[in-house]
């Protein structure tokens, strides 16, 4: 028997018997107005992220320019073609070279900016952190008002992973200088595009 698996007998003989729900989840008032597209936007460039603005109704105009300067692009959208097929992925380590990963976004949430991806979303779970630059497809339909509100949503319960993503990876305990892409994607863009059928 592994370390491993010693360790996990243990904890599985050390669990108490019995049913334990989980704690019923207080819906507190929401900290943003009505307008829950212009407070996640809001909330995301906060962060460091931003929103694309569509030029002339093509919602897919600054997200292109930026899809022409890379070399690799792995896309897990059927709206946006890329050149890596994540489904092909048999090791985490294979999107290290992805310039741009485009995914979908289960939903938003509006009082932090944040979205939420499932392994069902991602494909790769890695490409949401190797990639330098992520494009995340948002139905403003699904953007909901807090975290309360998101934690009641199925993919919780019902996910083998779920990750919140607020605007790119950044730091700022080096002198104090924020710096954005240290441990994971350089950029986040959303972009508000409802889902097809």
């Amino acid at each position: 028997m592994s370390a491993r698996d010693a360790i996990l007998a243990e904890i599985r003989r050390n669990r108490p018997s019995g049913d334990f729900p989980m704690p019923v989840l207080p819906l507190f008032a929401a900290l943003v107005g009505d307008d829950l597209v212009a407070e996640f936007g809001e909330r995301l460039k906060r962060m460091g992220g931003r929103v694309a603005e569509p030029r002339a109704g093509d919602v897919f105009a600054e997200v292109r320019e930026r899809l022409d300067g890379a070399k690799v692009i792995a896309s897990a959208v059927p709206e946006l073609t890329g050149n890596r097929d994540l489904r092909s992925v048999r090791y985490p380590q294979e999107v290290e070279d992805v310039d741009v990963a485009v995914v979908r976004a289960v939903f938003g949430i509006a009082e932090t900016g944040s979205v939420l991806f499932t392994e069902d979303q991602l494909i790769v779970n890695a490409v949401a952190y190797l990639a330098q630059h992520l494009v995340v497809l948002l139905d403003p339909a699904d953007i909901l008002p807090n975290v309360q509100a998101a934690y009641r949503r199925r993919e919780f319960g019902h996910s083998a992973y779920a990750v919140l993503h607020t605007g790119p990876s950044a730091t700022a305990d080096i002198e104090g200088v924020l710096i954005h892409g240290a441990q994971g994607v350089r950029s986040l863009t959303v972009v508000m595009q409802p889902k097809t059928a």
